[in-house]
């Protein structure tokens, strides 16, 4: 039985030995706080910050493989925030356009002119978290010709590469 005091005697004592540790490191990271405020000069120029790209998903609704992935690269490369890109649902229809998600349009309408879409809707949807869907049809063609995907796969490749046959 001498045995159970001693545990709790060593476990108070490693309780407390964290608490204090904590409270030095909450200590130490409080600081002065006088590195994190500057002085601002009142003759010092403004600039604007750039406009926010905005989060789009591209859809392709050609039928055309790659149209999806090559649009994703001219809006990325543009600054927009491309989160998701694939296959639209065939209840979309074949031609291209914008949606606006928010009811804002300006996202939507600086997408559809980086892509040269002139087709801009408003369909706000809180529940995707996106700023616009772009929606590539058959009357899209990308800036650059898309390279079509490689019908042996990546595995094939690997193969080749490293001189095997099968």
């Amino acid at each position: 039985m001498p045995e159970r005091p001693r545990l709790e005697l060593a476990t108070a004592a490693l309780a407390l030995l964290v608490a204090g540790a904590f409270l030095v490191s909450f200590a130490v990271g409080l600081g002065d706080g006088s590195s994190v405020t500057a002085d601002i000069e009142p003759d010092a120029p403004v600039t604007e910050a750039p406009p926010l790209a905005g989060r789009l998903e591209v859809l392709n609704a050609s039928g055309r493989g790659g149209l999806a992935r090559a649009a994703t690269f001219q809006l990325r490369e543009a600054g927009f925030d491309v989160v998701f890109f694939g296959n639209a649902p065939a209840s979309v229809g074949d031609s291209s356009a914008v949606i606006s998600r928010t009811g804002e349009e300006s996202i939507a309408r600086a997408a559809g002119a980086e892509l040269g879409i002139r087709r801009i809707t408003s369909d706000p949807d809180s529940t995707l978290l996106l700023d616009a869907t772009v929606i590539v049809g058959v009357d899209w063609a990308p800036a650059e010709e898309v390279r079509p995907p490689d019908p042996d796969g990546w595995r094939a490749r690997l193969r080749r590469w490293l001189g095997r046959s099968r």
